[in-house]
């Protein structure tokens, strides 16, 4: 097999375990970047769509998503222990480490429903190491426990991002026609992605100037793209900055958000 999804999950499986391994109980109850969950939350809510996935063939969600399941799965576990709710993910993955073990590539192109509309279950792997890798972090920041912050599963994450770039400059964004604009990706995931507008905003592979450039680093873009951060903040620490268009620059800054 060779699509890269089963060993960027298990490799979000392995820093997620090692991270929840080392928290005081306490420290479970955290709120987390997504408003409505704290750290346990997150888990429950990663664990549960795994065991949506856990036991069924590609094919059984070529149609559609049971995410009724997630709802089931979230309740059970909502009152778990810390202890029982990290005994209840290495289950889960576990099991779910095996099972795409065994995938085919043929599987993998299998067609689906994803969260994102029709694709493959290759697509929909992709879309749940974002999920992993994004959830993580909505973890480590409020924890103050930085990590995981580059790697494939950081770079699959960030690449997940600027393939909606053209969506968040023309319309989050609503760069003008005829202007440009450069995302430049200081580290841990080092990139410069440029979109420009002609008629519609598009991905460009060119180093020609550009109206105005955004410079952060990788998890601040993310999380920025991910509404998880407030733009004034990162602005106000300049861990987000621009130079170029001061107007386009600040505006581009504060409407990153195409996603929570």
């Amino acid at each position: 097999m060779t699509h890269e999804a089963p060993s960027m999950l298990d490799h979000c499986w392995a820093s997620l375990d090692n991270l929840l391994e080392s928290l005081e109980p306490t420290a479970w109850s955290t709120r987390s970047l997504c408003p409505d969950w704290d750290v346990a939350g997150v888990i429950v809510h990663l664990v549960a769509v795994e065991e949506m996935l856990l036991g069924e063939p590609p094919s059984a969600f070529s149609d559609s998503l049971p995410f009724e399941r997630v709802g089931r799965a979230s309740a059970e576990m909502a009152d778990l222990n810390p202890d029982a709710l990290l005994d209840r993910f290495r289950h889960v993955t576990a099991q779910r480490r095996a099972e795409l073990a065994a995938l085919t590539d043929d599987d993998m192109a299998t067609p689906v429903m994803t969260p994102v509309g029709p694709g493959t279950y290759g697509r929909f792997m992709d879309i749940r190491v974002f999920d992993h890798w994004v959830h993580e972090q909505d973890i480590r920041r409020p924890l103050g426990l930085p990590g995981h912050e580059d790697g494939p599963a950081a770079e699959r994450s960030i690449d997940e991002i600027r393939m909606s770039l053209p969506y968040i400059v023309g319309k989050r964004i609503g760069l003008p026609d005829g202007s440009s604009i450069r995302f430049a990706l200081t580290g841990p995931v080092n990139a410069h992605y440029t979109v420009r507008v002609t008629g519609r905003a598009g991905l460009c592979d060119d180093s020609d100037p550009v109206d105005v450039t955004i410079t952060a680093d990788s998890t601040t873009f993310a999380l920025l793209a991910c509404g998880r951060i407030d733009p004034q903040g990162a602005i106000d620490s300049g861990s987000i900055r621009w130079d170029g268009d001061a107007e386009l620059g600040d505006r581009a800054a504060r409407n990153l958000r195409f996603t929570m």
